[in-house]
């Protein structure tokens, strides 16, 4: 069936004005290209929309009931239209994002936050899951984005760069090696290290470090959360490496951070979305906000 929207328009106009003159005048058009727009439309329903006298114009039983459904037809459109519309305006919208403990709890919320007082119509939610599964929550479509580190390597997901962190070092900051600019990776050979979990990325970049520096590190305590690791460093049990973005929660323990040097590991703070998959308007401008907020709050 081929029928389009200026016929279905021409049509409702004929039956409100009841007559074809009123309605051409109404929506633009010739007369006789309205009234061979009727016909063209009667033809492909196969069936008598109008009874047409000299004196008037009254709908058919059938027109009656293709005037019914047709508004409907021509109202659900242009919601759809205002719809795309808002969505592109950014007036409404929704995300959910996927981000790990120590994001979820620092710097993701105040993005949220700045990015509603501009966008007051898009819903924002926020997936804090283990850093693990943040790659298949994206891929299952569970989360429109994900914010974690993840290798330009990875199947299935595209990556956008927030900013590039290094790892540091955390210690108490009446710590003897606080008062140095930066600590090199034979500095910390001696002291009693609280490393992350050996599935963490962040262990295998302190391996690579201390590899890359011929240090054989031997942890003293392991933890799975970023945020272990700190409450073990604050409670005076050792030292720990973790990346500089830690320090928006190492505040709260008095803790300080020191550029680990010779080498310096790096690793990218990225967003991620499913390959193939365009971003929408909203998730567009949050990623604009959320670099802000990350590069704001997480000290260079």
């Amino acid at each position: 069936m081929r029928i389009a929207i200026k016929q279905i328009e021409a049509f409702l106009a004929v039956a409100e004005h009841k007559s074809f003159s009123a309605a051409a005048r109404h929506i633009g058009v010739a007369q006789p290209a309205l009234s061979t727009t009727i016909r063209d439309l009667e033809t492909e329903l196969g069936v008598r929309l109008f009874d047409r006298t000299t004196r008037r114009v009254e709908l058919t039983q059938a027109g009656e009931e293709f005037r019914a459904s047709s508004s409907k037809v021509l109202e659900d459109l242009g919601h759809a239209v205002q719809n795309a519309r808002d969505l592109a305006a950014r007036r409404r919208g929704r995300i959910r994002i996927a981000a790990p403990p120590l994001l979820s709890s620092t710097i993701v919320p105040w993005a949220i936050a700045a990015f509603q007082r501009e966008y007051p119509g898009i819903t924002v939610e926020l997936l804090d899951a283990p850093a693990q599964d943040i790659r298949e929550e994206v891929l299952s479509s569970n989360a429109d984005c994900g914010l974690g580190t993840f290798s330009a390597h990875e199947e299935g997901i595209e990556r956008t760069v927030l900013m590039r962190d290094n790892l540091a070092l955390f210690m108490p900051a009446d710590h003897p090696l606080a008062a140095a600019p930066y600590v090199r990776w034979e500095d910390m050979a001696t002291l009693p290290l609280i490393a992350m979990a050996r599935s963490s990325g962040i262990r295998r970049l302190m391996e690579l470090g201390a590899e890359s520096a011929a240090q054989v590190l031997r942890p003293k305590f392991e933890a799975s959360l970023v945020t272990t690791a700190l409450a073990f460093v604050g409670a005076g049990l050792g030292v720990s490496v973790l990346p500089t973005y830690a320090l928006s929660r190492a505040d709260q323990l008095d803790l300080v951070a020191r550029p680990l040097v010779d080498p310096t590991v790096s690793r990218d703070l990225c967003l991620i979305r499913a390959s193939g998959k365009s971003l929408s308007p909203a998730v567009s401008s949050f990623i604009t906000v959320l670099r802000n907020h990350v590069q704001g709050r997480i000290p260079s």
